[in-house]
Parts: structure tokens; sequence; C-alpha cells
């Protein structure tokens, strides 16, 4: 009977049907199955209108489709009715319906219940959200029979008071009469018209509009800016008033930009000789030496699994891991090291396995690639009736914010509330993804893998494969001569065969269980059945609406895949995406690549530019870059090198007093904004100066054999594997957050983290005095120190521009001093080594390096 409720008073929710339209409420409340809520609940993204609305969606019963005249299942609605029974009409229904439906069911209604129309036979035969409201012929199996006649008071139609009985009796005849109804006019299309998107309007948005190379602002101050970038940052602060600030030092230029291409510090060698490199270019020089750096890739890479919610689990509620998703995080990095133009990095994570390679290595790094596909949430223990359709909205909800800077899975069960994005456009890339086929990582009640694709030649795969059945066959036979040993012999001789037959028993099922010994990907590839996919009614898998033409968004350009495409159309997705025609993947990009060099997107939401997102704050810059990045070949190492070597990123964090004043948010960037370090850079540091840091790239986990997998939702896999590799190797949860990443706001792998929040608690201050990591890097750093020479000042010297690229301050090596001499006598008491208090003493006072603002903080 819930299906009843929603078809007449579900709760409103609001569409945006163009973007300078007038918001109207709609209805769009999802009749969803108890067997999915808890699935759906959980899903990210999930608009929370309607994640609020699961919950009284009570055991909806399942659907029969609306109504329609051709149907051979059912009745047709009276198409030319008598008069006699025009009569009956005139004189018994509609005054009825007029007076007592009208108000809430009507096209002139504000909300609209329910989405049904009762002003019309259109709106009549349409039904409402949850499906027909009356079936021709049948009172009993009709929703507005049961709803006027009051079997559920939650039910009640009119809600005010019951109709009077002779008129309960009139529309239960008129239903037998199977509905004639005169009416001509068509309020489903007035009520679709007046809430249709505004296509034409829509595209004004600004992130819609053509990219165009702006015209170069004119300027007082022409000394100041070193390229063309900086013009349009000092035209701003001109028109408000303001001057840039003074530029930077170079050792704080060195520390800078090492951390913000590397992440790590730069030795006193390299900063030194930056120092010392007084020939013209000398800042352009370190700029591209950092660029070829293995740290480089490793840096950028990180920022770029944020956004993509990388993580080494699956994300069902037992988290099963997937050992082989490490190939993709891999392929990551060795993009961003060798500058794979951006639109191919596109290309290739969207439909590698589908792109014509020159090389069988160059076909195996592109099945890697479609990881990012493969990477998308799995939820619940469900096999049979497992929902996809939740793990294709995780796809297409981080494809929108990844690529496009659209909040795309908005439009799942309706048509976006804010932005132009239909949920047709939904479902016509939701065809895409359904014809796409993803590995199984396993799950609760069906624990072993399945589907990766392989990535030895078939010569390889076959001989593994004879190879495993032979072994199987060995393991069969051995357990066929225990199994008849035991059962002929005496009851005595069994109790000590009992062990060895259970053994050989788990030796076959271990063995059975492990896949041959070829290389797989975690990685997509075409399904075995291509087809466009239905409108989901409501975001409701069990309740399809029309059947939607696989294409791109129509705000886009809307473009269809060829009428004889046998493939899923991924390939022509990636070609839609980095489309000179579209502006979003330029605009996105670059200002991701502004994001991590000044902590501050020039559009703040870099994962949102439609109107619940911010508007850049130069937006003739934002689209100067973009022009400038597509003709450059796409190339991020390029934008890098535009970026660095403006003066508006080489400036000072001490701002003129009046940019305080006026612009205390910096949004005009007339200094450089001042910020912590990242998670990773903090630890790695701390690895870098303890001498423990392995710069080897990291590779698969430790992970238990997948013949020992037994994660359940109350037992899920749960670990923390140290290494000291770069942060980007550890392995990262999907569900379970590593301790520190997740103290020092590292990003969320459920959840796409274009931006990082930075946050100030007492557990970060407590991590340095007491975390064992942070103990055991002290201790061996202060081992360098004392290494590095035999006079507490030298040490001093050489501590401090390990730690800060600085040489100590005359009133620090004082306090410094008189620290180590403190500590040192406190512990005299209790030590009577001097060599182990001078050991502790030094670790003391690296632990106090290490809380410096200065050390965690990029100026």
């Amino acid at each position: 009977m819930g299906a009843v409720r929603q078809s007449f008073r579900s709760p409103a929710r609001w569409t945006n049907p163009g973007p300078s339209a007038k918001l109207r409420p709609t209805h769009a409340v999802p009749s969803l199955p108890s067997c999915r809520r808890t699935a759906l609940l959980s899903a990210p993204g999930l608009c929370p209108a309607v994640a609020g609305l699961v919950l009284s969606s009570l055991a909806a019963q399942p659907q029969t489709p609306p109504p329609d005249e051709a149907s051979p299942e059912t009745p047709p609605f009276v198409s030319s009715p008598s008069e006699e029974q025009i009569a009956f009409f005139e004189k018994r229904i509609r005054p009825v319906l007029a007076e007592n439906c009208y108000e809430c069911h009507s096209a002139s209604s504000d909300p609209l219940e329910g989405g049904l129309l009762l002003d019309s036979r259109a709106g009549l035969m349409k039904g409402g959200d949850s499906g027909p409201v009356a079936t021709a012929g049948d009172p009993e199996s009709s929703l507005l029979i049961h709803a006027i006649r009051y079997v559920d008071p939650d039910l009640a139609m009119p809600p005010k008071k019951k109709l009077p009985p002779e008129v309960i009796a009139d529309l239960e005849e008129w239903v037998r009469q199977r509905l004639p109804d005169p009416r001509s006019a068509d309020t489903v299309a007035t009520v679709e018209s007046r809430n249709a998107i505004d296509w034409e309007t829509a595209r004004n948005w600004w992130s819609f509009q053509p990219i165009v190379s702006p015209a170069l602002p004119t300027v007082q101050n022409e000394d100041w800016p070193a390229n063309e970038l900086d013009l349009f940052v000092l035209a701003r602060l001109e028109e408000n008033g303001l001057t840039p600030a003074a530029g930077a030092g170079k050792r704080v230029l060195i520390r800078r930009v090492t951390y913000g291409l590397t992440g790590l510090p730069p030795s006193p060698a390299e900063a030194e000789a930056f120092l010392n490199d007084q020939a013209p270019g000398a800042f352009a020089r370190v700029v591209d030496r950092l660029l070829q750096t293995p740290a480089y890739g490793e840096r950028w890479a990180r920022h770029w699994l944020d956004v993509v919610r990388y993580a080494d689990t699956a994300g069902d509620n037992s988290d099963f891991p997937v050992p082989q998703h490490y190939r993709y995080r891999n392929w990551v990095i060795d993009a961003f090291q060798r500058d794979l133009p951006y639109d191919q990095f596109v290309r290739e994570q969207l439909a590698g396995d589908l792109l014509p390679s020159e090389d069988e290595p160059e076909a195996r790094n592109r099945l890697v690639a479609t990881g990012y596909l493969a990477n998308a949430r799995r939820f619940g223990s469900r096999v049979d009736d497992y929902p996809q359709h939740l793990t294709i909205e995780d796809t297409i909800d981080n494809l929108g914010r990844t690529f496009l800077g659209l909040t795309i899975n908005c439009a799942r069960c309706h048509d976006h509330k804010f932005d132009p994005i239909s949920a047709e456009d939904y479902y016509a890339l939701y065809g895409i993804f359904r014809s796409t086929r993803y590995p199984w990582p396993g799950i609760e009640l069906d624990q072993r893998q399945r589907d990766l694709v392989p990535l030895a030649s078939p010569a390889e795969i076959a001989e593994a494969e004879e190879a495993h059945r032979q072994q199987e066959e060995q393991w069969k036979a051995r357990l066929s001569e225990v199994q008849q040993e035991f059962d002929a012999a005496e009851d005595g001789a069994k109790k000590k065969l009992r062990p060895v037959l259970d053994k050989a028993k788990q030796d076959l099922d271990a063995h059975v269980a492990t896949p041959p010994p070829y290389e797989r990907a975690y990685a997509v590839a075409d399904a075995s059945s291509i087809e466009d996919a239905a409108v989901q009614l409501k975001g409701d898998p069990s309740k399809e609406g029309p059947v939607v033409e696989r294409r791109f968004l129509t705000v886009l350009g809307g473009e269809r895949l060829p009428p004889d495409e046998a493939a899923s159309g991924r390939r022509q997705l990636a070609e839609w995406i980095v489309d000179p025609g579209n502006p979003l993947a330029a605009r996105v990009m670059v200002n991701r690549i502004w994001l991590h060099h000044f902590g501050r997107g020039l559009v703040p939401t870099p994962n949102d530019f439609g109107r619940q997102g911010q508007p850049p704050s130069h937006p003739e810059l934002l689209d100067w870059l973009a022009f400038r990045f597509r003709e450059s070949g796409w190339s991020i190492k390029a934008m890098h090198r535009l970026i660095l070597l403006s003066q508006t990123y080489q400036q000072s964090s001490e701002r003129p007093s009046a940019c305080l004043t006026n612009d205390p948010a910096n949004i005009l960037l007339g200094g450089y904004p001042r910020r912590r370090l990242d998670a990773e850079s903090i630890r790695d540091t701390l690895l870098l100066l303890g001498g423990a840091l392995d710069p080897s790239q990291g590779g698969e986990h430790p992970f238990p054999p997948q013949n020992e997998w037994k994660f359940t939702q109350h037992n899920p896999f749960k670990a923390v594997y140290e290494t000291d590799r770069r942060s980007v190797y550890l392995m990262t949860q999907r569900i379970q957050r590593h301790p520190f990443l997740a103290t020092f706001d590292g990003a969320d792998p459920a959840a796409s983290t274009p931006v990082r929040s930075t946050s100030t608690t007492p557990l970060q201050a407590l991590y340095f005095l007491n975390d064992p990591l942070v103990h055991e890097q002290s201790g061996r750093f202060a081992s360098r120190i004392l290494a590095s020479g035999q006079e507490d000042a030298g040490r001093l010297r050489w501590a401090y521009a390990q730690a800060l690229g600085r040489p100590p301050l005359d009133e620090e090596m004082l306090a410094a001093q008189r620290f180590l001499a403190t500590v040192s006598g406190m512990l005299s008491e209790t030590i009577t080594s001097e060599e182990t208090r001078e050991k502790q003493s030094w670790q003391a006072f690296t632990r106090v390096l290490f809380q410096l603002n200065e050390f965690l903080y990029l100026d």
C-alpha cells in the first residue's frame, strides 16, 4: 500500500528547468525495495533529500507498468466514450475531481503532489511517481479506489474528509467503465514543458561557454610581471587599489617549489647550488630539474589519486582487498612522470582497452589504466542481485566531478535541481557503463575474484591454466588415495588417518581457490551484452521508464554513438570529454594544477563548476590558462613551468598591509598563501631526515593469500602495512582510514577529495610527542646530527639546514645550546652513560624542530 501513498502525496523536491528560469517544485520520491535501503543510504553522492526519503519508503510493492491503451496485458482506457458515458463523467465525475483533487493534482498545483495529474485524461493515464493510479475495468486493482475507500489511514484521499458512499460508488463505476474521459487538454505536456530545461539559456552559464584566449589586460606597473599570467593578477590588484608583495627570498623559493613539485624538502646541497647560481634563468633550471625527478611523478600522482578516490580495497561492507590495483597507482605515477598529454591520460583511463597500441607493453599499460573505472566502489554482500546500479552511480559520480567538474549523479532520480543535466542525460551515460564489465573483487557470499583482465599472452595463459589443471588433478588423486585408505582402515587406524584426510581436502580446496599464476589487472572490459539503458524511475532499478540512447550530456552537445556501434561507447565518451568543443575538461584540469600550487583554485570548488559551486575569482586568467593548456598539447609540465615562473608564484607570503585589510582571504593573490604541509609530505620528510626513506617504487601489498580470504561484514578486512617508502605507496583502505593520514587530514578514499581540509587538533600535537614513528625518526636524525661534526655549533647548523633549509639565527643557536644542556642535566639523574645522554638530548631537540611551524608550513 506504500505505493498508493506515494502516487498521491509524495514530498516535494526542487528542480531547475534552466539556468535563468524560476525554480518550481515537482516530486521525486523513489519507491525503494527494502533489500536496497542499506546500500542506497551508503551510496556516495546520494542526494541528501533522496536519502532522507528512503526510510519512509516502506517495503514498496512491485509496480505494474503505466496503463497503455495498446497494452495487451491490461484492458485499455475507453478512447471514444459514448454520449451516455460523457454525460456520466460530466455530471458525476468531473465535479468530484475538481472539488476534491485539483488542488493537489492539477497543472496549477504548486507543488504538484506525487507527480499525479487528475485534471486531464493524459494525466490519468500516465499515473504518478509510483506508477498507474487506475486499472481500466478493475476497481479492486486501482490505487485510486483503495485511497478513496480509506482502507489505510495513511493512504486516505482526499486527506481532509472521506467522500460520501454514493460518490465512491460513482468512481468505482467509472473505473468499471474503463474510465471514459472526454477531456482533451494535455496537462502532462503542459507541466513537462513548464519544467523542461531551457538548453539555450543553460549554455549561457560561465563554465559552458567556449574557451577563448582573452585579451591581455593593461597594467600600471609594467615592470612587475614576469610573464603574461601576471598581467591578469596584477590588473585585478590594481583595480582594487592594491599592490603585490615583494619577491620571496631564494631560500624560501627553493623550499616552496621543491615541496610543491616533489612533496619533499630540498637537500642543503640543492639549496646552496640555487643560492650560488647568479646567472639568469636559475629558478627555471631548478623547476626543470625537479620535473625530471621520480619524486615529481609520485607527488602529483597523489593529487590525482585523491580526486579519483583511489583505494586498494573494494569498499563493500567486508572491504575486500584488491591486490592487483597497485598497478593502476603506478600507472598514474608513470603518466605524470613522462608528461602523458592530459587528453590521452583521459582516453586511456576510460577506454585504454579499446585503443590501438603500437606494441605489447603499451597495450598492457592501457589495460591497467582502466583501473580508474574498476576502482568504483562495491556495495553490500549480495551476489545474485548485487546492486550494480550503485557501482555505476559511483562511476558516473566520479567521472562527472573528475573530468567535467559536474555533479552528474544528482540526476539519477530526477532532473538535476540546479544544473542543466536531465535524468535522460544520466541514463545515457549509464548505458555506457552498463555495457562495461567490471571486475569482481570478491564479496562476503562470493569470496573469489573473477573477471580480471589478463596481462599475459594467450599462450602464456593457456600454459598457466594447463599447469594449474594438472596440479589440481594431482591433488585430487592424492585426496582419492587417502580417502580409499581411510575407508578401508579399521576404526583405530581411522583416527590416525583423519588429520591426513582433512589435510588432503584442505590442500585441494586451497589449490582450487588459488588462481593460475599469470598476471592480471584490476581493469574493465566491454560486457558481453551491449545495450542502451532505461531510465530508472526515481532511481529505482525495479521501475523502468523509457530507454535512452547512449550519448553525451545534452548541454555539452549530446553527441550520440554511431548506429552500428558494437562496443560500450567508452572510447567515444573519452573523445567527447576532451573534444575542443567541450570547455570543461581543460578548465577543470588547469584549475586543479593551480590549486596545488596556491592551495586554492581559481574556482574554489574544483569538483563543481555548476550553480552550486563558486565562480572563478579570475575568469579571464582561467580561460587564458585553459587555452594555453590545450595549445601546449595538454602538457601538465608546461603548465607547471608557466605558473611557477610567474611573479605571482614567486611573491613573498608577507603581504602589504592594504592587502591584509582589503583582501583578508587573499583571493586577489597579493602575496603567496602560506599553508601547511599535507600528511604525505610530513611523513615523507620525517623518513627523509631520519635517513630511512626508501626511494624505490612500491609494488603489491602483503595481503593474505586469496585462498585464505574469509572476510565478512562482521569481520571485514583491516590492516596497516608499514613501509619506509613514500606515503603514496601506503596501502589505502576504502572504508578504514590509515591512522596517520586520518590524523593529518589525508584524503577520504570513499569519496573524491579535490581539496584537503586543514585541521588543527590536539591529536596532531600529541602525535609529535608520542608516536613511535616520530620517536624512531627523531632518534635516527639525532644520530645523523651527531655524526655530522664534533662541535655543537656545527651540528646545529647542519640540523637547521636539513630540517628548515637555512642556518640558525644567533638567538636560536644560544637557545638550542641552553636546551641541550638543560636536558642533559635532567637526564644525568637517571642515565650515567654520557653517550646515551648526548643521544637522547639531541633526540629531544629534533622533536622540538619537528614541532616548529616553520617545519610544518610553507611560506
